[in-house]
């Protein structure tokens, strides 16, 4: 009686302690301790500002489309253009912060704004080169935002997503979802700054996440998605495979008490 109680208790432990609980797989869930999130996300409202290794798709227009073709180095940023081809035609921002534009040459953009930089172009050009009646046209963008995820997603690597704001949801989306063994509440995003790098975890369980200054991307963070225990164990991750588990288990519990009793 003693014995088959030790395996009843021992099975039942198991089970509830190897499978996944629905609420650790659900995204952003209003808990008991999360605050109102506001209507308009302070981070989100907050532009970008330029880093090096950014890569900028900047692009001239006129009147007169001959009096800028020679600015113009390529079609960067349009759609359907390939990571490989955006490096090649877009303006690479170098370890000083500097682009090098055709006929305007170097102009550092470190921590400006894609709308502090077409300012500051569209100044230079009709300073120097051209008047009002020219009606120029200048248009600064990012050449995508690139980031990276990699541990327990459905399809781990790098992507370049062509819009100016891109969420931590959006991105593990375009990356097949976390899978039923990541873990959810301690997903590891690691952002490069100028001074370095900083690690930040996000709990993407609960809706305060929305308020972190890391759920809106920078381009070339780094997401992490950890494995949850039940994977290291192999128990199983649902009640159907960690029933089978149990069910293997007893057997060999049972087995090996016949065969000592023997």
């Amino acid at each position: 009686m003693n014995k088959a109680f030790l395996i009843l208790l021992l099975v039942s432990g198991i089970f509830f302690t190897s499978c996944v609980p629905t609420k650790d797989l659900i995204y952003l869930q209003k808990k008991d301790n999360s605050e109102a999130v506001p209507s308009i996300n302070p981070v989100m409202a907050k532009p970008y500002r330029i880093q090096t290794n950014d890569v900028l798709s900047i692009k001239l227009k006129a009147l007169d489309p001959a009096l800028v073709e020679m600015f113009n180095a390529g079609e960067a940023g349009t759609a359907g253009e390939s990571e490989q081809s955006l490096y090649f035609s877009g303006y690479n921002v170098d370890d000083h912060g500097n682009i090098r534009i055709p006929v305007l040459g170097e102009m550092n953009v470190l921590g400006f704004t894609l709308e502090e930089i077409r300012v500051k172009i569209e100044k230079k050009l009709l300073d120097e080169y051209f008047n009002k009646e020219a009606n120029i046209f200048v248009n600064v963008k990012l050449g995508g935002l690139r980031y990276t995820v990699n541990g327990e997603i459905g399809s781990p690597g790098s992507r370049v997503l062509f819009q100016e704001k891109v969420n931590v949801m959006e991105a593990i989306a375009n990356s097949g979802d976390i899978t039923i063994t990541g873990d959810r509440k301690n997903v590891t995003i690691i952002r490069q700054f100028p001074h370095g790098t900083e690690m930040h975890s996000l709990d993407l369980t609960d809706i305060n996440a929305m308020n972190s200054p890391y759920y809106y991307l920078q381009p070339n963070d780094y997401i992490y998605i950890k494995p949850l225990k039940q994977k290291s164990w192999g128990t199983g991750t649902t009640g159907i495979s960690s029933l089978s588990t149990i069910i293997t288990l007893i057997s060999l519990v049972t087995t090996t008490i016949v065969l000592l009793n023997r």
